[in-house]
Order: C-alpha cells, then structure tokens, then sequence
C-alpha cells in the first residue's frame, strides 16, 4: 500500500520536498452537461501522508469517475469531516455559464474554491491542462486525477456535490431525469427537451438547446 500510495504522491512530494507543504489538488465536475452548475473543488492534503500512506477510508481513492457512487460518498464524507483536510468547493450556475462560457465559468469555479482555503496555498496541482487565470502557481497534469491524490480528493469532491445538487433538481423538474444522467446529454434526456422544452436550469448555449426558447419559466 505505502508505495501505491508513495507513487500518486509523486507530485506532491516533489513540492514537500521544497518546503511548499500546502499543496491543492484542483478539479471539477460538470464541464459537458446541458443542465446544472460546473463544480470545482480544492483539496489540501496532510505531507505526513506521504510516509504514513492514505488513511485506511481513503483506501482505493482514484479519479471520481473511475468509482462507484457508494465510493465517492464515502470519500466525501471523510475528506470533509477529516479535521487534517483543508478544502474548498466552489459552483458556478447555468445563467453565468451562458454569459461567460464554460470554460471561463470552470476556471471562476476553481478560483473560488481555492479562495476558500485560507491562507490561499503556494501552489496548486490541476487537472488537466493549465489554467491561466489561477490565483496560485500551478502545475498542470493531464490525466491529473488518475495520477495525484489531491486531485483525485478535488474530483470526488465536485462530483458528489454536484450530483447532490441534480438530485435536488430532479425532485423540482422530474419530467428531465436529471438523478439518472446529472443533466449530460443523453438519449433520454435530449428526448425530454424535445417534449417539454428547457427548463431554468439549462445551458441555452449549449447544442442543441441553442436558440430554444425555454418553455418552463
């Protein structure tokens, strides 16, 4: 377990052994969907956990989409109840990803997140490619949440509290199924706004609700 453990510390360790010991692991959830907010998250992580290996209830703990939700919740529940986990997570609403796309509406996400940690960390490890608006140094891994635990903790992160959310947006608009597919772009879910339309909490800039008058409001 310890060099498992060691191995997705890699990027991490690197940054410990320079003394910069408040490392973020940033990532989000919810880039693709037509409906629903874009999550991100940041985590810190404690450095002892690089000789003591992960805890025995983050054990298996990976890129969120490679778990069970019975996982993910797990996860969330210890990394947000662990006194020794610094975190932030942050959402950023359908209305304001029509306004400044997705892409900046993600990156606003991950910055407001990473505000939450205090004092902001020295540096950050983030999914993907680089993000030139991050307010803290930044290494950019692609792949990142496979390949580091704080990014992997971010990924659970978001994901849970975003398809927390869609719950809670599938019980206002069953008609969608949002708890089925959290808002992405399936069979089911385009038949549905083909039926009925959008609702408040669609992408309108999204294909193929572009140019859709919402029908819910």
């Amino acid at each position: 377990m310890a060099a498992k453990a060691s191995d997705r510390f890699e990027f991490e360790r690197a940054l410990w052994l320079q003394n910069v010991l408040r490392v973020a692991g940033v990532d989000e959830a919810g880039r693709g969907p037509l409906a629903g907010p874009v999550v991100a998250a940041a985590a810190i992580l404690p450095s002892r956990w690089v000789q003591t290996g992960l805890p025995p209830e983050l054990e298996g703990l990976n890129d969120s989409k490679q778990l069970t939700e019975a996982q993910r919740e797990q996860f969330f529940e210890f990394l947000t109840a662990c006194a020794e986990v610094e975190f932030g997570i942050a959402l950023v609403e359908a209305g304001v990803i029509d306004e400044i796309n997705i892409l900046q509406a993600t990156h606003r996400a991950m910055n407001e997140a990473l505000a939450q940690l205090k004092p902001l960390p020295p540096h950050a490890l983030v999914d993907g490619r680089p993000v030139k608006s991050l307010r803290v140094p930044q290494t950019a891994i692609v792949k990142g949440d496979a390949r580091s635990y704080s990014i992997a903790a971010a990924s659970v992160l978001a994901k849970v509290t975003r398809d927390r959310l869609m719950l809670k947006h599938h019980a206002q608009w069953p008609e969608y199924a949002f708890a089925e597919h959290k808002g992405y772009g399936t069979a089911k879910h385009l038949a549905a706004i083909a039926k009925h339309g959008a609702c408040p909490i669609h992408r309108m800039t999204f294909a193929p609700l572009k140019g859709e008058e919402p029908k819910l409001f």
